[in-house]
């Protein structure tokens, strides 16, 4: 079994695991809000952000001076002791760094061609900063490490893969440890994208509800550190497929998706009555609430407690897997109640397959959550986690 000994994560709910538990506790996301520029003619849109100041990136990491490393950082701060406790048992040439991500240093040649389409200098652009390979590189190089190191972009389900590629690095005998996770900043090429094939909802998204029309795109990074040594928590199960239907829409029966659940339980050796929570992908698109709620229902019924939490941390892309992860991780540890869906704007689908869709806060009874992540082209991933005592 592969255990996780630290994590980190920092997104529009806060900057810290404690000031995040707080905020989940309350249903408050600070960093959720309108904000200007980012839309072409329109002059606001809702995203999730994380304000404040972020970590500096030195003149001598240059190449890799972007707003996602600078994210990476601060994640990487909150377990700082755990990495350096790890890099000084096991060696550098024993960790590993595997991440996800769809922008990397995306807004930085966002605006490196906006300033010279208008004639102006661009000193600090170097395009190293916009490869999608450029976070393990650098949080590598950040480190002085000598093991693997690589990126995953695999749209939404990006850093669960990279949770479960850093699994496998341990299991082959590669790595000792893994830094896994990833990071996504608000760009303006995935924000005008989403509203260009109109899946931008032009208010806070409402996932499962009857008037939801869209995505909230948020930013945000989170790292866990992966280990073999017995810790409280670990990662259970996993599992992984791909529908290879569409480019953008999931499987109208939810294929790949049921395939991945059914994967992370049969390797956990659970059932769907072992599992207390569902962390949902749930991204407040018509089709795939519809697609996630109907697989739910087939699988687990109307029983086990499940709700998306989008509405808190809007959808971080390349990094909701691993936020998504890391929320689950915060639950068990802190023993916090299980978030519920918001609906206060707009009431329940009733179109949607019943399942067991939160509405109220309620304790976690079953020490096992199951967090899902579908992604575009039918990429799925989904991960166990759970206490181990």
């Amino acid at each position: 079994m592969i255990y996780f000994s630290a994590f980190g994560m920092i997104n529009a709910l806060g900057r810290s695991n404690a000031e995040i538990a707080a905020n989940l506790t309350r249903g408050v996301a600070p960093g959720m809000k309108r904000r200007e520029g980012w839309l072409q003619q329109v002059p606001d849109a809702m995203l999730g952000g994380v304000d404040g100041e972020l970590p500096a990136i030195p003149d001598d990491f240059s190449a890799h001076r972007s707003r996602n490393n600078q994210l990476l950082l601060a994640a990487l701060a909150q377990i700082q002791p755990a990495v350096d406790d790890a890099i000084a048992r096991f060696g550098r040439d024993r960790v590993a760094v595997v991440l996800g991500t769809s922008t990397s240093g995306l807004d930085e040649g966002d605006k490196h061609v906006d300033l010279t389409l208008n004639g102006q200098a661009s000193p600090h652009w170097q395009y190293a900063q916009q490869e999608l390979g450029d976070p393990s590189r650098f949080l590598s190089r950040w480190l002085q490490l000598e093991g693997p190191a690589f990126t995953l972009s695999t749209a939404c389900s990006s850093s669960a893969r990279a949770i479960i590629s850093g699994r496998r690095l341990i299991d082959a005998g590669l790595a000792d440890v893994a830094i896994v996770g990833g990071a996504d900043t608000l760009s303006r090429m995935p924000v005008n994208g989403f509203h260009s094939l109109e899946s931008l909802s032009a208010s806070l998204c409402q996932p499962f509800a009857r008037d939801r029309c869209g995505i909230t795109i948020g930013e945000g990074a989170a790292l866990m550190l992966l280990t073999r040594e017995p810790q409280p928590l670990a990662v259970l199960g996993i599992g992984e497929s791909s529908d290879a239907y569409h480019i953008s829409a999931p499987h109208p029966q939810g294929v790949g998706a049921t395939r991945a659940i059914e994967q992370a339980l049969a390797e956990a050796g659970m059932t769907p009555a072992d599992v207390g929570y569902i962390n949902l992908h749930g991204t407040a698109t018509p089709l795939n609430d519809q697609i996630e709620s109907r697989v739910v229902n087939a699988l687990f019924g109307e029983q086990t407690p499940c709700s998306s939490t989008k509405h808190l941390t809007g959808h971080t892309l390349g990094a909701a897997g691993i936020t998504e992860a890391a929320l689950s991780a915060l639950i068990l540890q802190e023993n916090l109640p299980l978030p519920p869906q918001d609906f206060s704007r707009s009431p329940w689908d009733p179109a949607l397959p019943p399942c067991g869709i939160l509405t109220t806060a309620q304790p976690l009874t079953r020490p096992v959550i199951l967090s899902n992540s579908f992604a575009f082209g039918g990429n799925n991933a989904s991960i166990l986690l759970g206490r181990t005592a």
